[in-house]
C-alpha cells in the first residue's frame, strides 16, 4: 500500500470513496455488456481472517478454471471491463510478499475478489434487486475473465452465508478454520502491526476503508459486537473470544447445510489427500499438488483458561467433521 504513488492514491480515491461514484461506475459496466454468463456452481471461501482464505483462493484459482478479481482490476473493482479498456496497467507477474508479512506472495494478476466493496455499495437494497445486481456483478467478472464459474474470497461474507446460499443455492461456500490460540494470536499480530503503519502512512487507513477492510488494523470492526466478555482487542482474548462466537455460530446455524463444508487448515497442511478431496468436492477434474504451510508461533500472552478450553472443545468438534 505504502507503494502507490501520489496518482494512484488519488485514484483510489476517486473511484472508492464516494458511494454514488460506486454505483455510478457499476451502472455504466452494465451499459455496456450486452451477452452475460449466468453464473452457477460458484465458490465462496469465507471465515475469520487469518484462516487460511487468502492461500485456498491461491490454491483453487491455479486450476484455471474459476474468475476472481486481481490486484489489476483495482481500482474500479465494480467494472472490471470498463476498466480494461481504459487502464493502461501492463501486466506485472512479479511477486513481492503482500503487506502482512506473512510469506503470501503476490502479482497485480494474482486473484483477491475485493468483493466487500459491492455489498459496501448495494447491501441496503431490498432483496429482490440486491440479488439482480450480485448476480450481474458476478457475471459481469465472468464476462471479462471468459470463465464459466466464480471464486470468491471474502472473510465478511461470513456474516451473510445464508444470504448467498440463498442467491446461489448450486454453490458451495467452504468456511476454513485454524487452531482458535493460533489464530486469535495472529489477529492480534496483524492488527497491532496495521494499526502501528497506520499511524505513519494515512494512505493504509483510507485503503483498507475503501475496500471494506474492518477485520483487523486501524479500521476495526468486530463481527461480534454486543455482550463481550473480553472487549479489549489489543489483548489476545478478545480475539479467542471471536473466534469462538463466530465459529460457534456458524457451526450451529450451518452445520445441516449440505453445499457449506468446514475446511480444517491443519489438515490441508499435514495430509496431501485431504486437498485432493476438496478439489473433487468443488468439481476440479483434474487434480493438483499445491503447497500448504501452517504457521505455528510461541505464545506468551495471559488468556483466560476457561475461554480457551471452550474454544479448543469447538476447533475439536470442527476438526472431526468429515469434508464430504
Amino acid at each position: 500500500m505504502n507503494n502507490y504513488s501520489w496518482l494512484e492514491q488519488k485514484l483510489h480515491k476517486f473511484a472508492l470513496s464516494s458511494q454514488f461514484m460506486r454505483e455510478v461506475t457499476f451502472d455504466l459496466e452494465n451499459t455496456k455488456i450486452s451477452l452475460r454468463r449466468e453464473p452457477e456452481n460458484n465458490i465462496f471461501i469465507t471465515g475469520l481472517a487469518r484462516s487460511g482464505t487468502t492461500i485456498l483462493l491461491n490454491a483453487l484459482y491455479k486450476s484455471n478454471i474459476f474468475a476472481s478479481l486481481s490486484y489489476s482490476d483495482m481500482p474500479f473493482v465494480l467494472a472490471p471491463n470498463l476498466w480494461s479498456k481504459i487502464s493502461f496497467n501492463k501486466k506485472n507477474l512479479e511477486l513481492k510478499e503482500r503487506a502482512h508479512g506473512d510469506g503470501i506472495k503476490i502479482s497485480t494478476e494474482s486473484p483477491e475478489a475485493f468483493e466487500e466493496v459491492f455489498w459496501k455499495t448495494f447491501s441496503h437494497e431490498e432483496y429482490e434487486e440486491l440479488e439482480d445486481k450480485f448476480r450481474i456483478y458476478v457475471s459481469n467478472i465472468l464476462y471479462k475473465y471468459k470463465k464459466g464459474r466464480y471464486l470468491s474470497k471474502n472473510n465478511q461474507n461470513i456474516k451473510r452465508v445464508e444470504l448467498i446460499n440463498s442467491i446461489f443455492s448450486n454453490s458451495k461456500i467452504l468456511v476454513p478454520f485454524r487452531e482458535p490460540m493460533q489464530h486469535a494470536y495472529s489477529l492480534l499480530t496483524q492488527h497491532k502491526k496495521f494499526i502501528a503503519e497506520a499511524k505513519n502512512d494515512n494512505f493504509i487507513s483510507k485503503y483498507m476503508k475503501y475496500i471494506g477492510h474492518t477485520e483487523f488494523g486501524p479500521n476495526y470492526i468486530p463481527i461480534h459486537k454486543q455482550n463481550l466478555n473480553f472487549p479489549n482487542d489489543l489483548e489476545i482474548n478478545h480475539w479467542i473470544e471471536q473466534w469462538y462466537l463466530t465459529y460457534s455460530k456458524s457451526f450451529k446455524s450451518l452445520k445441516n447445510k449440505q453445499n457449506v463444508h468446514f475446511i480444517s487448515y491443519v489438515k490441508l497442511c499435514s495430509k496431501r489427500d485431504y486437498w485432493f478431496q476438496i478439489q473433487k468436492l468443488v468439481n476440479i477434474e483434474k487434480t493438483y499438488d499445491f503447497e500448504f504451510k501452517e504457521s505455528k508461533k510461541e505464545i506468551s500472552c495471559n488468556f483466560d483458561k476457561g475461554l480457551k478450553e471452550k474454544a479448543m472443545s469447538l476447533y475439536f468438534e470442527l476438526n472431526g467433521l468429515n469434508l464430504i
